[in-house]
């Protein structure tokens, strides 16, 4: 099955951690959505969604992996989907400009007041390098501000997979 991950999941230990069937397909990019950080999560802060705006202009950029079918469950309930995300049908363009479909999640649950975690804000940035995104479009990821999570063990186990 093919996905489209454009936050934390670009993260290949972040997502093989969720499905270790995993496997990268290259940089990709979804017209018309605009990448924000407003998705509401459970922890209080705010995670990614690839914002539909309509605008030819906008785009979203990152990564399309394939997964086994049978672990989209896990990565279904790792993605609260019904709970915050729901799950679409996209059709996005390689560098190539081959267009291939794919699944990826989009927030329902939005509260632009929210910020990042700085971990969180992390895991996007290592799938972006990883990736090999544009560098200007990486640069824009780390003017996102971000917010340091009170919970110390939460913030040093999502950092401790990077070292």
């Amino acid at each position: 099955m093919k996905y489209f991950a454009y936050g934390s999941n670009m993260s290949i230990a972040r997502l093989k951690d969720r499905v270790p069937s995993a496997t990268r397909l290259g940089c990709y990019s979804l017209r018309e959505h605009n990448l924000r950080f407003h998705k509401s999560s459970k922890d209080g802060s705010g995670k990614c969604d690839a914002y539909y705006t309509g605008n030819s202009d906008d785009c979203v950029i990152g990564a399309l992996f394939e997964i086994d079918p049978n672990e989209k469950s896990v990565l279904d309930k790792a993605e609260s989907l019904g709970c915050g995300y729901e799950e679409k049908t996209v059709r996005i363009l390689g560098l190539n400009n081959d267009e291939i479909e794919a699944k990826t999640y989009y927030a329902t649950k939005i509260d632009k007041s929210l910020k990042p975690y700085s971990w969180y804000l992390n895991h996007v940035l290592v799938g972006a390098k990883e990736t090999h995104l544009p560098q200007e479009y990486i640069e824009k990821i780390e003017a996102t501000e971000s917010t340091q999570d009170l919970d110390k063990g939460r913030d040093a186990k999502q950092r401790a997979m990077y070292s």
